[in-house]
């Protein structure tokens, strides 16, 4: 647990800096701009906590982590959508929210490995031992996978009326278009477009596989189709670590989405606009989304909890 101490204890004094620099220089941080006091907090409490575990002090210290690591994961809400937005090339809303964003998910990892460190027979027995044969996630968890892949046939059904021209909730495939190229979408995104293939629909698709591949066994073990890398194993990282993202990303954008439009729908507050004409529209379109985001995303936090213990006893979590 040493290595994972020193790794927490440097990401909060990293954090920290972080913090006050936004805090000093006033700049904004999620809309406003004492947040910046709240992640030098953080990133000050990670640096003691992570200096206790590394000098092998650590009573109670598994609790205070995994309080950091949700802190971490709440700041590092939506950093899905940004690196979305920058795959395809557009720019991010905030480039201190993305930065803050990026580092939140990398403290959220190592603090969460720290803690995990710390569970009793954690670091005994474990290395060396025979890989356990791959095997099927429970029927619930493949039921919450099933449930995660329809909540996400609307909205794919959505854009793929839009990227073939043709109009959902009022809004034509062509106003869509436009409003691409006004908020300087890449290249390949228009070109996608034009194709038929919206580059937020295949994204995702891909999605529903990795949700899939965590629940079935060749999520554990590359299948006859990968050619030559048929029969060996999947590092456990691989599939674990965009789930966990998009997880930590999708489930609470979703729900507290979802939380936000009944409060819009029951006429409590009213809903922003954004490119579209009128409400009605705006809530047809959000209502896809966020259903479909809610969905996929607590399926995906069931899902990768499932495949994370399935694949326990190959881990070799020594610090």
């Amino acid at each position: 647990m040493v290595r994972s101490g020193w790794a927490v204890a440097g990401w909060g004094l990293g954090y920290a800096g972080f913090g006050v620099g936004c805090g000093l220089s006033g700049t904004a941080l999620f809309g406003a701009h004492w947040p910046g006091w709240v992640v030098a907090g953080v990133g000050l409490l990670s640096v003691v906590a992570g200096a206790l575990v590394a000098r092998r002090k650590p009573v109670r210290m598994q609790r205070l982590l995994w309080l950091l690591c949700g802190a971490a994961a709440v700041g590092a809400w939506s950093l899905l959508m940004d690196l979305v937005t920058l795959v395809f090339g557009q720019r991010v809303d905030s480039v201190p929210d993305t930065v803050g964003r990026a580092l939140a998910a990398l403290g959220a990892v190592l603090l969460a490995r720290a803690a995990l460190g710390l569970r009793p027979g954690a670091r005994a027995g474990r290395v060396g031992q025979a890989a356990p044969a791959p095997t099927a996630a429970p029927p619930l968890v493949q039921l919450a996978a099933w449930t995660g892949t329809l909540a996400f046939v609307p909205y794919v059904l959505m854009k793929l009326v839009w990227a073939l021209g043709g109009s959902f909730a009022g809004i034509s495939g062509d106003r869509m278009y436009a409003s691409y190229v006004r908020n300087g979408s890449s290249g390949l995104w228009l070109a996608l477009e034009r194709w038929g293939l919206d580059g937020t629909m295949l994204l995702a698709l891909l999605g529903v596989f990795l949700l899939w591949g965590l629940v079935r066994p060749w999520g554990q073990v590359f299948p006859r189709w990968t050619l030559p890398l048929r029969g060996r194993r999947v590092p456990r990282w691989l599939p674990l670590a965009p789930a966990l993202l998009g997880a930590a990303t999708l489930a609470p954008y979703g729900v507290v989405g979802v939380g936000y439009l009944g409060l819009c729908t029951a006429g409590v507050t009213r809903i922003r606009l954004g490119e579209f004409a009128g409400e009605q529209s705006a809530l047809e379109v959000a209502w896809v989304g966020m259903c479909g985001f809610a969905g996929y995303g607590v399926a995906l936090a069931v899902a990768a909890r499932s495949y994370w213990r399935r694949t326990g006893a190959r881990a070799a979590e020594v610090g």
